[in-house]
Parts: C-alpha cells; sequence; structure tokens
C-alpha cells in the first residue's frame, strides 16, 4: 500500500527531479515507509512506500524488469499474487522479493493489458514502456484504490491524490463549477470530473494509454470490467446458494490476510464487520477490532440509537479481541474538518469524518484494517431504495423516480437559485442525463421488478459504493492506514450479481417510501425484516442471530441533533460568515434560508450541512 505520481512530457522535454520529488512529497502521508524514483528524459515516476509485503529493501520501487524495458509503481495489493507466481516462475521467470509488486510487473510484461483482468485486489498502478515509449495506468475493477490525471498542453501528470497534481506548476487550481453543480445534486460525482477544472479520476475497472506519438496515446479510458447484476437463467436451490455464499466468503477474507504486519478489523456492531471479525478471529489469536461511537447526551429521536459499542463489545467478548473503543462529540467534527477536507480534497457522499476518527484509531495499532464495506451494495442491504422504484411502466419512468429521489441536498425547483451567482456556467449541465448516463452499459432486459432491482444494486455499485470507497482510502492513507474490503473479492462478487433478487430482498411488489434525510430506514425495519436475507443467513453461522436480524445501522452521528444544538454556533460561524467563500459560487440568502429551516427544526437537513460545511472547507484549503 503506497502513493504512485509522475509526470510524462509528451512534447519529449526532460523531467524535473525536483518537481517530481515535490509531487511525491505531497503524498508522503500515503508512504512514510520510504520514497524512490525514476526519471528516464521525458518519463518521471515517484513512489511513497507504506510496507506490507516483504518489508525488506527488494519491496522498493519504482520496479524495474531486469532489461530496463518496463518500469512500475504500484499501490495496493493484488490477494492471488501468489498463484500468479507460480505461474509466471513456469515460463521462466526469476524473482528477487517476495512482494506482489513484482508479479504485476512481470505479469504485464508476460501478458499486456490481459494481465489486468488476472488481478484479484485493490489496486492503481503506472506502467512505462521503455520500447514503446507509453505510459499506461489501471484502476482495479471495484475503484478501491484512486488515481487522478490531467494533461495540461503536452504535459501528462498522474497521482492516487490530487494533491500530487496540484503540486506541478503548470497546473493553476480552478474550481470545476460544472463539477459542484454535479456534487450538490447528488451529493456525489457520477461522471469522472472532480472539483478541480481538468482533473479527472481514472474510472473503477479501466485502463489509459499515453505516449510520445499519437500512434501508441488514445488518453482516453477503456473499460475492461463491469458490474452485471442480472436475474440467473438457471436457478439452484436457496440451500445451494447458501452453501457458495458461505465457501466464497470464507475464501475472500482468508484470501486478504495476507500480510506481513499485523492486521486488525472495524467492529461496527453489525453484521458485516461481525462476520468479517468471526472469521478473522479464528485465524489470527490476537485481532485487534476497533469502534467508533457517540456521545449522545445532546441526541434525541432516532438519532438514540446510533452509538453501537454495547453491541461491539458483546462481538468482542464472543470472538475474543483485544478490543479498542474511541467517543465522538459534537465538537470532534470541528476539530477534524480542516485536516480531514486536506486529506478529502472534495467532499464525496456523506457524513465521513466518524471515519476520519476511526482510521485514526486503527492507525495507532498497525498498518491494515479489515472493513465491511460492499455488503450492503452487493446483497441489497438498502431495500427501502430500491423498493422505490420496483414498479415501472418502462426505463424513462424508472429513471424518473430514481432520479428524484438521489437528488440529496437542493430541492430541484431550487437548483437554479442556489447557483445563481454561476448559473451562466452550469445551466447546460443537465444532472438528469448525468444520472441516466451510469445505466448505459447496463442493459438489462426491463421486464420484472427484479430487472429493475438489478439497475438499482448496478447504479449503487457504480456510483455510491464508489464513492464510499474513494473517502475510505483518502481517510486511511491520511494515517497510513490500508483498508482491505473482503466482499470486493472477485469470486464474491461474481457470485452476488448472479444470485436472484427474490433471495436478498423479501417485498418486490410493495413500494414503501422512505426520506432519508430522516433516516427514516428505522421506520422502514419497525414493520420490515428485509434486505440482504440471504447473506443474513449465511452469517447466522457465524454471529448471533439477534445481530442478522438487526435492521441496518449506517455508520453516522447524531449531526441532526448536533447541528441544532451543541455545534449550532459553529454552523452559524461558517455558513452566516459574511466572508464564507462558498457565496462565490452559491447563492447566500437561498442556501442560509435552507439551513435555517434546519436550525429552527422545520426541515432535517443535515446532509445538506455537513455538505456545505465541507465545501467551505475545501474552498478554504484548496482556492
Amino acid at each position: 500500500m503506497c502513493g504512485i505520481t509522475g509526470i510524462l512530457n509528451c512534447s519529449g522535454e526532460p523531467v524535473s527531479p525536483v518537481i517530481l520529488r515535490r509531487m511525491a512529497d505531497a503524498i508522503a502521508h500515503r508512504g512514510p515507509d520510504g520514497e524512490g524514483f525514476f526519471t528516464d528524459s521525458s518519463i518521471g515516476l515517484g513512489h511513497r512506500r507504506l510496507s506490507i509485503i516483504d518489508l525488506s529493501p527488494s519491496g522498493h520501487q519504482p520496479m524495474l524488469t531486469p532489461d530496463g524495458r518496463y518500469a512500475l509503481v504500484y499501490n495496493g495489493e493484488v490477494y492471488n499474487f501468489q498463484a500468479l507466481r507460480l505461474e509466471l516462475e513456469s515460463l521462466g521467470y526469476q524473482f528477487h522479493s517476495k512482494t506482489d509488486s513484482e508479479v504485476i510487473l512481470y505479469a504485464f510484461a508476460q501478458w499486456g493489458l490481459k494481465a489486468i483482468e488476472r488481478f484479484n485486489g485493490m489496486f492503481a498502478f503506472a506502467i512505462w514502456d521503455q520500447a514503446q515509449k507509453q505510459l499506461t495506468l489501471a484502476r482495479d475493477r471495484f475503484g478501491v484504490k484512486p488515481l487522478y490525471y490531467t494533461k495540461i498542453g503536452d504535459t501528462f501528470l498522474f497521482g492516487s491524490e490530487i494533491k500530487t497534481i496540484l503540486a506541478h506548476p503548470c497546473y493553476k487550481t480552478e474550481l470545476d463549477r460544472s463539477g459542484l453543480l454535479e456534487y450538490f445534486t447528488f451529493q456525489n460525482f457520477f461522471t469522472n470530473r472532480t472539483l478541480f477544472k481538468n482533473i479527472q479520476i481514472l474510472p473503477a475497472g479501466s485502463w489509459l494509454q499515453v505516449g510520445l506519438t499519437d500512434d501508441n496515446s488514445s488518453e482516453q479510458p477503456v473499460s475492461y470490467w463491469d458490474y452485471r447484476f442480472t436475474e440467473p437463467e438457471q436457478t439452484v436451490s436457496e440451500q445451494e446458494y447458501l452453501e457458495e455464499l458461505d465457501r466464497l466468503f470464507l475464501q475472500a477474507v482468508n484470501r486478504q490476510l495476507v500480510s506481513d504486519v499485523p492486521i486488525g478489523s472495524y467492529l461496527s456492531g453489525g453484521m458485516d464487520s461481525g462476520s468479517i471479525t468471526a472469521i478473522t478471529a479464528q485465524q489470527l489469536p490476537d485481532l485487534k477490532s476497533f469502534t467508533v461511537g457517540f456521545d449522545l447526551n445532546s441526541a434525541s429521536g432516532m438519532e438514540l440509537a446510533f452509538d453501537e459499542r454495547s453491541k461491539a463489545e458483546h462481538m468482542s467478548y464472543l470472538f475474543k479481541t483485544e478490543h479498542y473503543e474511541m467517543v465522538l462529540k459534537a465538537g470532534d467534527m470541528e476539530r477534524a474538518l480542516p485536516k480531514m477536507a486536506w486529506h478529502l480534497e472534495e467532499p464525496r457522499v456523506g457524513q465521513s469524518y466518524p471515519n476520519f476518527y476511526a482510521a485514526q484509531l486503527a492507525s495507532k495499532f498497525g498498518k491494515v484494517v479489515l472493513s465491511g464495506a460492499g455488503g450492503d451494495e452487493l446483497f441489497a442491504g438498502y431495500p427501502w431504495r430500491y423498493y422505490r422504484a420496483v414498479n415501472n411502466h418502462n426505463f424513462e419512468d424508472y429513471i424518473d423516480k430514481y432520479y428524484e429521489f438521489w437528488q440529496r441536498l437542493i430541492p430541484n425547483d431550487q437548483i437554479s437559485q442556489v447557483f445563481q451567482p454561476i448559473w451562466n456556467d452550469v445551466q447546460h449541465v443537465s444532472t438528469k442525463d448525468i444520472f441516466k448516463q451510469v445505466f448505459s452499459q447496463h442493459d438489462n432486459e426491463l421486464n420484472r421488478p427484479e430487472d429493475y432491482i438489478n439497475h438499482s444494486l448496478y447504479f449503487e455499485a457504480k456510483t455510491f459504493l464508489h464513492g464510499l470507497l474513494v473517502v475510505e482510502d483518502k481517510l486511511s492513507m491520511a494515517h497510513s492506514l490500508e483498508t482491505r474490503v473482503p466482499f470486493l473479492d472477485n469470486d464474491l462478487v461474481a457470485f452476488a450479481m448472479q444470485v436472484p433478487a427474490r433471495l436478498k430482498l423479501g417485498k418486490l411488489d410493495e413500494v414503501i417510501q422512505v426520506n432519508e434525510n430522516d433516516l427514516a430506514c428505522k421506520q422502514y425495519f419497525e414493520k420490515n425484516t428485509d434486505g440482504k436475507l440471504l447473506l443474513r443467513k449465511m452469517m447466522a453461522r457465524y454471529i448471533p442471530t439477534e445481530v442478522t436480524h438487526r435492521e441496518k445501522q449506517g455508520f453516522s452521528a447524531p449531526d441532526a441533533s448536533w447541528f441544532r444544538g451543541e455545534s449550532i454556533d459553529y454552523v452559524r460561524r461558517k455558513l452566516y460568515n459574511p466572508k464564507a467563500q462558498i457565496y462565490d459560487f452559491l447563492e447566500r440568502g437561498t442556501v442560509q434560508n435552507l439551513v435555517s429551516e434546519h436550525l429552527e427544526g422545520r426541515q432535517n437537513r443535515r446532509l445538506l450541512i455537513w455538505s456545505l460545511l465541507n465545501f467551505e472547507n475545501f474552498c478554504e484549503q484548496f482556492l
């Protein structure tokens, strides 16, 4: 696990080693164990190392093939590297380290781009081909590890984080206004945009090649893999699905335990992290587990259930882990936001500062932690969302319903007012078309409720899960911590996409309306035990049934209450400040009216307030 960066001067001009080092220094937090550089005229590769597998100098990067043709910088873990190594050894390759980095390098030398499809893990890497004068960037199937790039004139830049690009003098920081509209519509990015003009994120499951000549340079991402949620042509019994899920889940967790440093596990009190912890504890008797809870003295209503420490403590007792906890209070958000905004670089998805503190806690005891991310998106953990658009006349009807649901921050009829200061620059952006475009490669026939469920699962994996993964990477690597996600194992994901929808959900013919701003999934589960049905049954083999039957609980602080109470002065100070930078782009009066609706208890706008606070900190850090 590391940080990578690089420069390709397509004009042939030599790369400046000083600038390359500056770019790598910008992500020193990702790799405090070492640094390395490779320059050869117009190409420069930089690397910061966090040693996880083979802690010796043999794992130093950039790594070159013995003939000097290929040079690699790599961030991630490929869990099937030992099997690939055996295959490569049978073809005559000789290895000088025990790293997966060397396997990736030789696999690319042997199989070219086809090698990428054989990797099972999380990765972002760049390989320079000296013979072809061509740079290849690639990112893992699911987007666990981020990779950003831009081209300014003849200069191509890339890095694990945007701040590596900002460190190059040819890039002049400017806000992407269309990206801002996209974010404040969905609280996420559904395209490859970022909040930085001309800087894009390489899509998950894609590669990109840049060369010194037009003949070997496409500079457009090419997809090598995508999700495909579909109903199987021939189903088997539920018991057979259950046994196969059990086998694949055990295999996925055990695959991701390869490490030369200690591994810990998040333990939230829910079944996903609980099951991963249960299986891991059988293999690692000294396993450390970590929980973040919340002080609820000023919470009210449904938020009183947000602290899951007692549930996590019970599971820690059952699995005999060495357990550590942190309790967050209202002021902890205020303390974390400036530093967190710098590491996050741009806001994505919902409230994330609890993840920042969770990573900080886990990093005190090791370099690797296991997370339950992905279980909900693969096995339908948010039934109230899918049921929103389960019965439709056609695809357009589905888009109308689901698009409205995923406008998470600003009421549709107020978007033009909110963006009035920059409306002339963004009025051409059709956020509905952006939403619709997500489905362009998921060509399911849409005839049954199951088909629409699978469409929704595809959407959430492509957008919501991807946003969560980008945030988790940034906030864990802020503390030099590697987060592994066993649910995102190639074989397990392939299986999950073929599980019939009716084995995941129990009420496909019902539509139950829920407003996520009010966290009303609690209301939903008061009447329905639904979502992840097959996964619940399998996990009952490892964790108590009271956990597998427990309602879905997101990892959220009680900030709806805190924004009206203990944090109200902070909210007013940041968002009612006459000099707040967000009002260079957003209309002050309209925004403050929306905020006031929350502070006065007329509407729950916790998601909007979080995003506004995050955006203001972004402006202060980067603009």
